[in-house]
């Protein structure tokens, strides 16, 4: 009798992000073992039949070497082959990856290119040095480099060097408005030219700067200004070289997420860089095609779904408001009817419920320090610079 192969077993963090929850579906989907880790104690793809042992884990931010001895011991009594990060944690396990060596693979850059593709000034500068073009980035490191810029603040977008989900942007401010801004070379901000045209968001993978897939997306409704909750997938060759471009000259190997905009003539221009998963990931529904992509490189996947993704409950909370705000609620429930819930999959029900309870834990967070939302629900994984003091 001819031996079974035995289970290559993949350790998916992040577990609070739908993202997290579909990467594991794709890898159950493709006979792996699938172990989830994250800080809450109830994150949404613990709940997941895909998730074979759900282990919570120190917060990294606050606690980063009791996070690297968890994450070490994790890995070796796991006996996990890949680590697949999902969120700004990437930043935390590339220190441990760097500092203690461990055998499995992490699918991420090393800690210096994942910095400066994360800053926002120094990943404009880093598009200029292969060649791409990019819209004029200032930085701004104290009162002096604002004041110089001042003048001009009406055709600008103000926003910290070290930010995710749009937070704390000024888009086109009144010079007073730019009074209560502190920069420091610690804490900078950047001051980009505000450019007209349609926001694009890109999911991608790449192996030693070889694109393995690639996910275009627009995002219709959002949450606050940031992240993207009504994706509709759409085409562009355009943007999808820039991609290749970036991917090719940095040796990328990982997965890389950006905001573009296309402008009305048709060129395309980076705005900034997740070098994480981001939403895009939910046009991918083929388990195999897309575990492979990650774990060998062969190949090309592309993505599978067409119709526009959203979650429901996020929907509610946020593009409601936004419409009726609007008043724009007709175009809201024709767009609620035409598109999917992302959490949904065949035989795989408890995630869908199990994000109320997700989100009472994220509340009490957010009220027990007077955070927003969407704040609370990163706190302990952010990653704000090497210098964490700004934090």
């Amino acid at each position: 009798m001819t031996a079974s192969t035995p289970t290559k077993s993949v350790l998916i963090t992040g577990a609070r992000a739908p993202v997290a929850l579909h990467l594991a579906r794709l890898f159950h989907g493709a006979g792996w073992r699938v172990v989830l880790a994250d800080t809450p104690a109830s994150p949404l793809s613990a709940a997941s039949r895909a998730c074979a042992s759900y282990v919570r884990l120190p917060p990294p931010r606050f606690e980063p070497q009791a996070y690297g001895d968890a994450v070490e011991a994790l890995v070796k009594r796991e006996d996990i082959t890949l680590v697949l990060p999902t969120c700004e944690e990437v930043f935390y396990l590339a220190a441990v990856w760097r500092e203690r060596r461990l055998t499995a693979k992490l699918f991420a850059p090393g800690s210096d290119l994942l910095a400066r593709a994360h800053n926002k000034f120094d990943f404009i500068e880093l598009c200029k040095s292969l060649g791409l073009a990019a819209p004029q980035t200032t930085l701004i490191k104290d009162r002096a480099d604002l004041a110089a810029v001042r003048g001009s603040a009406s055709k600008l977008v103000f926003k910290p060097a070290w930010s995710r989900f749009a937070s704390r942007v000024l888009l086109r401010p009144r010079p007073e408005e730019l009074d209560a801004l502190i920069p420091t070379p610690q804490a900078p901000w950047v001051a980009q030219e505000f450019l007209e045209g349609e926001e694009l968001s890109v999911y991608a993978l790449a192996k030693d700067g070889r694109l393995s897939a690639f996910s275009l997306y627009r995002s219709v409704y959002r949450a606050g200004k940031g992240a993207g909750i009504y994706l509709v997938p759409v085409e562009n060759s355009a943007a999808k070289a820039f991609v290749t471009r970036f991917a090719a000259g940095t040796g990328w190997a990982g997965q890389l997420s950006f905001d573009l905009i296309r402008r009305p003539d048709g060129t395309v221009l980076p705005l900034e860089c997740n070098p994480r998963a981001t939403s895009g990931l939910h046009f991918f529904r083929n388990p195999q095609t897309f575990a492979a992509a990650i774990d060998t490189g062969g190949g090309t996947v592309e993505p599978d779904v067409a119709r526009p993704q959203t979650v429901r409950l996020a929907l509610w909370l946020y593009g409601l408001p936004a419409a009726l705000r609007s008043g724009a609620i007709g175009s809201f429930l024709r767009n609620l009817r035409s598109a999917d819930e992302l959490l949904d999959w065949p035989d795989d029900p408890a995630p869908k419920r199990a994000q109320w309870r997700a989100l009472g834990e994220i509340t009490v967070l957010a009220l027990r320090h007077r955070i927003s939302l969407q704040r609370a629900s990163t706190r302990d994984i952010e990653w704000d610079g090497p210098d964490q003091s700004s934090m």
